[in-house]
């Protein structure tokens, strides 16, 4: 009798049930839809974090329809320490409610893709607005971008004020699916100055158009097809002022999950001076 049947009572020749068999472990990877990574640092310079950013996900209906959501915020404030970090997390907290109430909340309550007869674009485009009116009515002259990604299955839709970027990467390729509203941008487009300039412009922080600094608002909107595999990289300017696009397609590429990318990418900025305050939001698409 061996060592493991005398500790056990069994005698040879007994038959195991199917219950103390050991069970063969599944050979398929179960992979979250929608994997999120997210990370802010106040960065080497700075003595206050001024960013502010907001991730929600959920699964909406049965399988096998079910209708991966997630909303996901980045808003680098500015006007200095409290000012700044007033507009950025008061214009998300708003933002962000009207996004659940007029969106998030019936989807869930009917379980389908079916949102109402308001096109999403249109919701996305008044959140903003309304965090735009918010944040003008704080005492002194506080100001932030605001960037709002709203995925729902293979779309996503952004609402963009400020130089908060998104980035698509797909297949290898990184694009840049939102407009900087920043004077030196603004200079490259007029053919002003070259855009290798206005990486170390003395006016390179200076934004022509931001929440809640002006009432009559023009609020960038797009949308965005999501293939299996590719991802959305939100991030304010204290990364993609430090980071190459071709260092972010491999530290996302390289990483063994979003988080994993996000932490790569903000210890980059933080690495090459970290001037300013650093934000990552990263969603993989995995269905």
């Amino acid at each position: 009798m061996s060592i493991w049947d005398k500790l056990f009572h069994r005698e040879k020749g007994t038959r195991e049930s199917a219950s103390e068999r050991e069970q063969p472990a599944s050979t398929e990877r179960r992979v979250d839809p929608l994997g999120l990574g997210q990370g802010t640092d106040i960065g080497n310079m700075r003595t206050a974090n001024e960013d502010a950013f907001l991730t929600l996900k959920s699964l909406v209906g049965t399988e096998p329809d079910t209708l991966p959501v997630g909303l996901l915020i980045v808003a680098d404030g500015m006007g200095g320490h409290v000012r700044g970090k007033e507009a950025s997390s008061l214009s998300i907290r708003i933002a962000s409610s009207i996004v659940v109430e007029e969106i998030l909340l019936p989807l869930l309550q009917r379980g389908s893709a079916d949102v109402g007869s308001r096109p999403i674009q249109e919701v996305l485009t008044e959140a903003s607005a309304y965090a735009n009116e918010a944040v003008a009515r704080l005492p002194g002259d506080g100001g932030t971008t605001l960037t709002s990604v709203l995925v729902m299955g293979h779309s996503a839709y952004v609402a963009h004020v400020g130089d908060t970027r998104v980035y698509y990467l797909h297949e290898g390729e990184l694009q840049q699916i939102t407009h900087d509203h920043s004077l030196v941008n603004r200079l490259v487009e007029l053919g002003q100055i070259q855009a290798e300039e206005a990486q170390n412009h003395p006016q390179r922080n200076l934004l022509y158009r931001a929440i809640g600094q002006g009432a009559d608002l023009k609020i960038d909107v797009h949308s965005q097809g999501l293939a299996k595999g590719s991802h959305l990289l939100l991030c304010s300017d204290g990364l993609w002022n430090h980071v190459t696009e071709r260092e972010m397609i491999e530290a996302i590429e390289n990483a063994s999950s979003a988080q994993e990318a996000c932490n790569r990418l903000i210890d980059r900025a933080l690495n090459r001076g970290g001037e300013d305050n650093i934000t990552v939001v990263l969603a993989e698409v995995n269905y």
